[in-house]
């Protein structure tokens, strides 16, 4: 950069794309005076994947306004939070976080000498720090402890102390990291708060939080490491990327929870500056946006098809993987990583024998209620061209109403009167204003575009029939599906239609007591 930047231009590159700043004036008050110190922290459990690429784009903001920044790999919040990671897992992962996220800044140009790299244990174990948590501990009630972390520390029925500790440990991490400032997802917000009020009881001083949105996964809601589907990882081939992409939620004309459009907004768009849009000659050729908010107009006009942005994204993205992908590809790094994160499918058996189907939490498509139904009528959604509402018998007292987006696929008279399978239990979603109580069921094909045809139940069979996976027939389903369990999802991408056009689950069929659940026309493509 050429010349010196001013504190309000340090100020607008600190805060851009941000939610919200708590401390404002804190800050710009600080930036007239000297640089700003800011450290990021992030607990050492599941695997680092592409939505990283969010705060990583903000750190590389925070640099080039000349903040100092310090990155703390919380391994012992790690171990507090519910022992999402062993203690002798910790500090393999520590390294591999470590690695990953170093490869991360040198993909998106950020130099590593103005960094700080710091682990919780290396100072949050000390005598100071030990006394300083029982200090605290006087002061805090149970109450806002565990207030504080709920949103962030895994909520169990029978919580452990240790997740109450949590939060303390995140306050006095600004004290003992000397920071003025501490940078996060908008998700930490109960802890900056807790720190803002219970630090200066300590006599220590209140600090600056910085709070980015939470954006959606890139391929579905919030990213999770521990939805292997949904995410993609840092070091997933090609290949990989392109199959995730292409099951990213990403309708025609829709910005609403949108992923990709996200993606592009929150990394793809600070790091360069503007995004290039590849196509075809035919639709118009390249084009290049250099403002955010011209491509999402574009995109709600539908004048960028969904197509076209997830193959411009994939380009970009692959660019941003390629030098991860190469640091680990050497057989020390491929070491750490399946040390780090070993396969669950390889681990030694515990002694204490089979423990067939008695963790409720096994995710098994005996959980799903899965009925046949039958279609009383169909009319068009008031609010949304492309949806149907239905009102259909599952055996109940009373039809459910079911919203469903075939008004595109299935003409209103095929659906009328006919026999469909429907999922009974997930949680009730609105959709454009109106409740739907259920899901129906369809079968689509693999090639684009996309046929989609709902599934058959066997002649003859009646309204409220239970369908069920061959060998899966004893387990009761659960009451509803709780939608951050993902069961569901996770048993959906094992879901297929065969050559033979049976529906099945992991090969195996899915039945009623009459025979197999099937579709017309269509030979081998996804349930959904």
């Amino acid at each position: 950069m050429g010349h010196e930047l001013t504190a309000q231009e340090k100020y607008h590159l600190i805060t851009r794309n941000l939610q919200e700043v708590l401390g404002e004036d804190k800050l710009k008050a600080i930036l007239k005076e000297r640089e700003v110190k800011i450290y990021w922290g992030t607990a050492t459990t599941g695997k680092p994947h592409i939505a990283y690429f969010v705060p990583m784009t903000k750190i590389a903001d925070f640099l080039k306004a000349g903040c100092e920044v310090t990155i703390l790999f919380a391994d012992l919040h790690g171990y507090l939070d519910n022992m999402k990671a062993p203690w002798e897992l910790l500090e393999l992962r520590t390294q591999y976080y470590e690695n990953v996220i170093k490869a991360m800044l040198e993909s998106i140009g950020v130099p590593l000498e103005k960094l700080k790299f710091i682990r919780g244990t290396d100072y949050q174990l000390s005598k100071e720090y030990t006394l300083d948590v029982y200090r605290l501990s006087s002061v805090v009630t149970q109450h806002d402890a565990k207030k504080a972390g709920a949103e962030v520390v895994k909520q169990v029925e029978h919580p452990l102390l240790s997740g109450l500790l949590y939060p303390g440990l995140q306050a006095l991490d600004e004290e003992y990291l000397k920071v003025d400032a501490q940078f996060g997802g908008v998700d930490q917000r109960k802890i900056f708060t807790f720190a803002e009020k219970y630090l200066p009881s300590l006599g220590y001083a209140k600090r600056i939080h910085l709070m980015n949105p939470m954006v959606p996964g890139l391929t579905g809601s919030k990213m999770s490491s521990s939805e292997e589907e949904s995410k993609i990882d840092l070091l997933d081939r090609k290949e990989d990327v392109k199959k995730k992409l292409k099951k990213a939620f990403c309708e025609p004309g829709n910005v609403e929870n949108n992923g990709v459009l996200s993606f592009i907004k929150h990394v793809l768009f600070p790091l360069r500056s503007e995004f290039v849009i590849l196509r075809d000659e035919k639709w118009g050729g390249n084009k290049t946006y250099t403002h955010y908010g011209d491509l999402e107009k574009d995109f709600a006009d539908q004048v960028v098809h969904p197509g076209d942005l997830k193959n411009s994204v994939e380009v970009a993205l692959n660019k941003l993987l390629e030098p991860i992908r190469e640091k680990f590809s050497s057989s020390q790094m491929k070491k750490l990583a399946s040390s780090a994160y070993p396969d669950p499918s390889k681990a030694k058996p515990s002694a204490k024998g089979p423990m067939k189907n008695s963790d409720p939490e096994e995710v098994v498509p005996s959980r799903v209620d899965l009925r046949v139904g039958r279609v009383l009528s169909v009319e068009k959604h008031p609010d949304a061209n492309t949806l149907y509402v239905e009102k259909i018998d599952v055996g109940e007292p009373e039809p459910r109403t079911v919203v469903s987006g075939l008004v595109e696929h299935v003409p209103k008279e095929e659906l009328q009167d006919r026999l469909v399978v429907l999922v009974c239990n997930l949680k009730p979603q609105k959709m454009r204003g109106l409740e739907s109580q259920a899901m129906l069921l369809c079968a689509c094909s693999a090639g684009e575009p996309c046929q989609i045809e709902p599934l058959d139940p066997p002649a003859g069979s009646c309204p409220g029939e239970r369908v069920f996976v061959e060998g899966y027939e004893e387990g009761q389903p659960d009451e509803e599906l709780k939608p951050k369990k993902k069961v569901f999802e996770k048993l959906q991408a094992d879901f297929q239609i065969s050559e033979a056009s049976v529906a099945q689950w992991k090969g195996k069929n899915l039945m009623t007591k009459l025979g197999n659940l099937t579709c017309k026309t269509l030979k081998s493509g996804s349930i959904r």
